[in-house]
C-alpha cells in the first residue's frame, strides 16, 4: 500500500555494512518500499566504520543539540544524515564520541563485548525516537531490525507509554541470527532511571533475551533470517504475538 510512512530502525544496512543478510535485506526492504512511493526513513547508529567522506554524511545542526541522560550522565546527541547512493532515500544516523567512534561494533580485538553495550542501545533508542518527534514525521509503520532496535518498542511501551506520538504506528520485528552477549548487570539501575522494571530479560541481560523480550511489545514478528537459531525459534514459536515465517522482500508488505 503506497503513500504510508515507513520507518526502519536497524543497526545494519548496505551499502553502510556489507556481506550480512540484515544489511542486505534491509537496504532492499526499505529501497522496495520507496519506490512504490511510500515516504521512507532509515535511522541506525553511526558505527566507526563508516566513512563519513565515501557515504557523504552531514550533520543536521537543527536535530543535534539533544542531550540524552543514561545512568545519571548527560550524553550529547549527533544526528547525521547521508541519501543512500544513486537514490532519493534518506539514511539518519545517531552518533556520540563515548558510544559509537570506535571502530568495532559490539566486541573489542580479543572479542570481548564491550562494557557499554547496553548504554550504546539505549542510547541508540531514545536517540531515534526523540529525533522522529523532532522532525515531526509520524510512522505509520516502524520495522525494527537488530537487537540495539529492539530497545525502542521496550521504551515506547514503558517510558513513553503516556505519549501518543506513536500510538497509532503498527511496530514489525525482524529476528535475525546475531551473535549473543551478555549485557551489563547493571542495567536494571539504568532501566529503572527511565522508570521501566519488572522484565524477564533482566534476569539474565543479554543482546537474544532482550531481542526475546521485546517480541510482547511489537504487533508482527517475522523471521529476518530464513532458519533461527534454537531460543529465537523457540521464543518464535511461542510468542503470542502476531508472527510470520520468512518472507522474501516481495512479500515482506504483506506485514504492513
Amino acid at each position: 500500500m503506497p503513500n504510508q510512512k515507513i520507518l526502519y530502525i536497524t543497526t545494519e544496512m548496505y551499502p553502510y555494512q556489507e556481506d550480512t543478510n540484515m544489511a542486505a535485506v534491509v537496504n532492499k526492504m526499505a529501497l522496495k518500499m520507496h519506490q512504490e512511493g511510500n515516504d521512507v526513513r532509515v535511522f541506525m547508529p553511526r558505527f566507526g566504520q563508516i566513512s563519513e567522506r565515501k557515504f557523504q554524511l552531514h550533520e543536521v545542526i537543527r536535530l543535534s543539540g539533544m542531550n540524552i541522560i543514561i545512568n545519571d550522565l548527560d550524553q550529547p546527541l549527533i544526528i547525521k544524515v547521508a541519501s543512500l547512493p544513486g537514490e532519493r532515500l534518506q539514511v539518519y544516523f545517531i552518533d556520540n564520541e563515548e558510544y559509537f567512534k570506535r571502530k568495532q561494533y559490539y566486541f573489542d580485538d580479543e572479542g570481548q563485548p564491550f562494557e557499554d553495550n547496553d548504554e550504546r542501545a539505549i542510547f541508540f533508542a531514545r536517540g531515534v525516537i526523540e529525533t522522529i518527534k523532532k522532525l515531526n514525521w509520524v510512522p505509520d509503520v516502524i520495522h525494527l531490525n537488530g537487537w540495539m532496535s529492539s530497545f525502542v518498542p521496550i521504551y515506547l511501551k514503558t517510558y513513553y507509554e503516556s505519549d501518543t506520538y506513536f500510538k497509532d504506528a503498527k511496530i514489525v520485528l525482524s529476528l535475525y541470527n546475531e551473535k549473543d552477549a551478555p549485557l551489563a548487570s547493571n542495567i536494571g539501575e539504568k532501566l529503572s532511571f527511565d522508570n521501566i522494571s519488572g522484565l524477564k530479560a533482566l534476569e539474565t541481560p543479554s543482546v537474544k533475551s532482550f531481542v526475546i523480550e521485546s517480541m510482547k511489545y511489537v504487533d508482527a514478528v517475522v523471521k529476518g533470517d530464513e532458519f533461527l537459531d534454537e531460543d529465537l525459534d523457540k521464543a518464535f514459536n511461542e510468542t503470542a504475538t502476531s508472527k510470520s515465517e520468512y518472507l522474501d522482500v516481495d512479500s515482506i508488505n504483506q506485514l504492513y
